[in-house]
């Protein structure tokens, strides 16, 4: 399929594929069914990123990247996305991808020089620290009770957060705190740059879940007791906490869609891959009729998520928040991948369950994309929302109705 993506970003793309299948694959098999990868692997498939010239395509060249535009790098997160350790490996993971672009966006020339410059070279990780336990901020992001007061030239930070991607590796973590409490929350919460080893900073656990058994990724629940940080390790504007989140989640919520359908195709890939050499009934599995009209709802749905997500990203680029196309994005994407990868996996019987295969490891992967980065009904909620923001009452004014008397 063609999708008129920009030609500098498609050249990248390319190479990334060739990376992914010559390094990056080999590496993952040698993996399957045993403990995380090591940082040393990590950092070796990064090395070889470098040489293929794929390495962080979406930082500036100050630091490290390749300086591509959002549209121009969005082919590649999908290519990277085809393997378990792919975005790792060029350095378009989250959470970190998502918290470089914040500090690309808002972060001074210092913060920028102390954090966003050896994130890009992987020589530190990051967390974004927003959800909350029950009673806190969820899928309602208003209920935040994190709190921030000033204290001279410092801020004391106190609240308790939990779902910290990646946050008990990390070095740094962006904090979203309340800092005016007599304002409603999208108008009076911000974001605080907080040193993992600040004094007060405990985390937990790390909270035991689904997936990520390849990565070691973990999702920490971290207190805050009394913590200080000085005036500038505000990122951003006071009190704009979630006007940046907006602007960090919009983008990532896309790049999650790319990376997840490179998943998905994958996962197809390995699928038709075995059903055309599996026999069963007198015939290959790619010959009965049943399981080849469910690859092909698989790969028509594929294509529209790829649209959706690239039409969504163009009003993106074009200055737009978009957040009815990000939605309907994000949703639909974390629903047709997890069918895509259901479907590979049933398809491969007990090899899809077992780990000599990567579908497992999908299967377990694939089921929080309906939950991080918002759950599928806060998505539904901002579409219906847009729905029926305009309605014409005329469409049903012949109607007949009850009438008394």
């Amino acid at each position: 399929m063609e999708y008129d993506d920009p030609a500098s970003g498609e050249a990248v793309a390319d190479r990334v594929r060739e990376f992914v299948d010559r390094e990056v694959i080999p590496v993952e098999r040698e993996h399957l069914g045993g403990p995380p990868v090591t940082a040393e692997t990590i950092e070796s498939l990064r090395e070889a990123a470098r040489e293929y010239d794929v390495y962080a395509p979406q930082i500036p060249e100050e630091y490290g990247g390749l300086g591509l535009g959002f549209r121009e790098a969005l082919a590649l997160f999908e290519e990277a996305g085809r393997s378990l350790l792919g975005a790792a490996a060029i350095r378009v993971d989250a959470p970190d991808e998502g918290n470089m672009h914040t500090l690309e966006l808002v972060g001074t020339d210092d913060q920028k020089e102390r954090w966003l410059g050896p994130l890009a070279r992987g020589e530190i990780r990051s967390g974004f620290s927003m959800t909350e336990p029950m009673d806190g901020a969820g899928s309602d992001p208003k209920m935040i009770r994190t709190t921030a007061e000033k204290d001279g030239d410092e801020w004391v930070i106190d609240g308790h957060k939990w779902w910290t991607t990646q946050g008990s590796e990390a070095d740094v973590l962006l904090v979203m705190a309340r800092t005016d409490p007599d304002a409603h929350p999208y108008e009076g919460c911000s974001i605080f740059l907080v040193p993992a080893d600040a004094p007060g900073v405990e985390v937990v656990r790390d909270v035991p879940h689904v997936g990520g058994g390849l990565t070691g990724i973990g999702h920490a629940e971290i207190r805050y007791d009394g913590v200080r940080v000085p005036e500038e390790n505000l990122l951003g504007a006071e009190n704009a906490g979630f006007a940046i989140s907006q602007q960090r989640l919009g983008p990532a919520r896309l790049t999650h869609c790319m990376r997840f359908s490179g998943m998905a195709e994958r996962a197809l890939d390995v699928a038709k891959a075995y059903a055309e050499e599996r026999r069963a009934f007198d015939g290959t599995l790619s010959e009965k009729q049943a399981l080849r009209f469910e690859i092909a709802e698989a790969e028509t749905r594929l294509h529209a998520v790829r649209t959706t997500v690239r039409h969504a990203a163009d009003r993106i680029a074009a200055g737009e928040e978009a957040r009815t196309e990000v939605a309907m994005s994000k949703t639909y994407a974390a629903n047709v991948v997890q069918d895509a990868v259901d479907t590979a996996v049933q398809i491969c019987g007990g090899n899809g369950i077992g780990k000599d295969l990567p579908l497992a490891d999908f299967y377990e992967n694939v089921r929080q994309f309906r939950i991080i980065d918002g759950a599928d009904e806060v998505h539904k909620r901002v579409i219906a929302r847009d729905a029926f923001e305009d309605v014409d009452a005329g469409e049903v004014e012949h109607l007949t109705r009850y009438r008394d008397g």
